[in-house]
């Protein structure tokens, strides 16, 4: 199942849609009632890969949404398998490096900092390695695995690291505090039986391709949300299951955003804290002037972090 290879290239994600889509049969809408929530009046699962480009693309919505409505939602991560492999030869692309201009051109369309000389440079072969890696974590501390997720997805696309080998794997994970030994053991064990139950998971819900989130309340009402959107329609679609729902008022000040999420930029910022586009690097850049911050700069934008 793990050595299955797709027709077409899903690296080569639609900007417009917010699509990385894969030839995937049947109907997102096929997801059945076991997406209901236990805990939470709504259950999200997210269907996402580590190295896909419009998953990337929608951070800054879904750092805010975890914001203003995590105490209603159960969030549920699954991975999809976005690229087994370089066994096939279509789609516009054939080899990896065919990939690097077209990170580059959605990066601009995202706003969102991406550095595809990752592909010319050191390639991943797959992105199998560290979605079963993040199932891994998953295994020892759901929270530090979502923390996880988002540091080999810095490094993959801002600091060029090929997150499929197991150095920058061990890095990433040790520091977001995990148990390095632990999530070896779990890697090259159960892991994997859990990464192939997310994929035959998107399979039965007919996921086509990435992002790809479902909503669901108590009562297996579900919404279904395909490829990146603006912040609004994640919301409505909030609203949709829970018209009463209340969102919550957080701080937004700089202090607060950077003790909550460790990195941002500059478009989280300004989603985040309600800050201008136009403004929010400049007040970064303030920021790291008088001390407060780091800034680490790549060619197609740049990240923030709380100075060490």
């Amino acid at each position: 199942m793990i050595n299955e290879t797709k027709s077409v290239n899903p690296l080569l994600c639609d900007p417009q849609t917010g699509i990385c889509e894969m030839p995937l049969s049947g109907s997102a809408d096929s997801a059945g009632n076991n997406l209901q929530s236990k805990d939470k009046p709504v259950k999200v699962v997210y269907f996402t890969d580590p190295i896909c480009s419009s998953c990337w693309g929608i951070e800054p919505q879904l750092r805010k949404l975890k914001l203003e409505y995590g105490a209603q939602l159960e969030i549920e991560y699954r991975m999809g398998g976005l690229l087994p492999d370089w066994s096939y030869n279509s789609g516009g692309i054939s080899k990896p490096s065919d990939v690097a201009g077209h990170w580059d051109e959605v990066s601009v369309y995202y706003d969102m900092p991406i550095d595809g000389d990752v592909w010319i440079e050191d390639p991943l072969a797959s992105s199998y390695p560290p979605s079963i890696a993040f199932k891994a974590a998953q295994m020892q501390d759901k929270q530090k695995a979502i923390l996880f997720l988002r540091e080999i997805r810095e490094m993959v696309f801002l600091q060029k690291k090929n997150i499929a080998k197991w150095e920058h794997i061990a890095a990433a994970a040790q520091k977001v505090g995990l148990n390095v030994t632990q999530l070896k053991t779990d890697f090259e064990n159960g892991a994997v039986v859990l990464f192939e139950e997310d994929l035959q998971l998107a399979r039965q819900y007919g996921v086509r391709g990435f992002p790809t989130i479902f909503f669901a309340d108590s009562l297996g009402n579900k919404e279904m949300v395909y490829g990146t959107k603006s912040y609004a329609v994640y919301e409505t679609t909030i609203h949709k299951l829970l018209p009463k729902v209340m969102k919550s008022d957080y701080p937004k000040n700089w202090e607060t955003l950077f003790s909550v999420y460790h990195s941002l930029t500059a478009k989280e910022f300004a989603e985040l804290s309600g800050t201008p586009r136009d403004k929010s690097e400049q007040v970064l850049d303030d920021l790291v002037a008088s001390g407060h911050l780091e800034k680490a700069a790549i060619k197609n934008g740049a990240i923030w972090r709380v100075k060490r």
